[in-house]
Parts: C-alpha cells; structure tokens; sequence
C-alpha cells in the first residue's frame, strides 16, 4: 500500500489496514521526528501507535512487547540500541503550564517522540512536525487517516 504524502485520505476501518500503514509509515522515520495525533477518543490513535513500535522492535529484532496507552502516567519510552520512541498522552492535561516538565521539546535526532491530544503544544516549538488525523467516518462505521507533513 503506498503511503499518503500530501493530503490524501486513507481509510483504516480495518485493523489489518491500520497494522500495514504503521509498517508503511515506519519507513519514513530516522528519529528526530514529532508527531502529532489528532482524533476523537477510540478512534484508532494507540492502535496505530501500537503497529507502529511494534514495526521498530521487528526490524531491530526486539521482542515484540505490549504497547499501551499512557494516559495515566502521561510518557510510556521504548529504548530499542540506539534509537529511543516517547509516546506521550496529553489527554488528561487541563493548561499548557503542565507541559513544560514534560521534556517534549527535547531534539534529539534519535528519539521519535509521538503525542496523543498534542492541543496544548505550540507547533512552532517543533523546527518540524507530522501531523496524523484520525477520523470517524460513515456514523462511525469507519476510520480514515489524513497524513500532513511527511516529505
């Protein structure tokens, strides 16, 4: 499946989708990405997370570990050798003060840092973000992904 560049729409209803455009996505990234996700509750955020580190653990010859949301302690990090994944949830932040000791604004060039409900982060903190929108569609029947920002 080729991967959505510029404004296309992909739909993921299925989770096989979801699991291939993770894959797909994988490829595209070297570490000193941010990437944004944006979407309703259940719409298939941590899903696609979840694919995605997976990808990173297979091609590194990790074990294959759980990935779940870290909605409660805000940062769950993967170290796999020399590159670092830090998946945050904001869901749960209320004012933009809190995101100050969250170290997000960090560059290092091998850490990806994904976030979940990025509303309260300034973009321009970021020299350059991707931004991932998940959607429901179809009275929720469906899912799609609109992808910006990936070169």
């Amino acid at each position: 499946m080729p991967i959505a560049i510029k404004n296309s729409i992909i739909d993921i209803s299925s989770e096989d989708t979801t699991k291939e455009l993770a894959r797909d996505f994988s490829n595209y990234l070297i570490g000193g990405e941010v990437i944004f996700l944006y979407g309703e509750m259940g719409v298939g955020k941590t899903t696609f997370v979840k694919y995605l580190i997976n990808q990173f653990q297979i091609n590194k010859k990790f074990q294959i570990t759980e990935v779940t949301s870290p909605t409660f302690n805000l940062l769950n990090e993967y170290e796999l050798d020399n590159l670092v994944i830090k998946h945050y949830d904001l869901f749960r932040l209320k004012d933009k003060s809190e995101v100050k000791n969250l170290d997000l604004f960090d560059k290092n060039r091998s850490t990806i840092t994904l976030i979940e409900w990025p509303e309260l982060i300034k973009k321009e903190k970021f020299k350059k973000t991707i931004d991932l929108t998940f959607s429901y569609e179809n009275e929720l029947n469906n899912r799609s992904i609109k992808i910006d920002g990936l070169d």
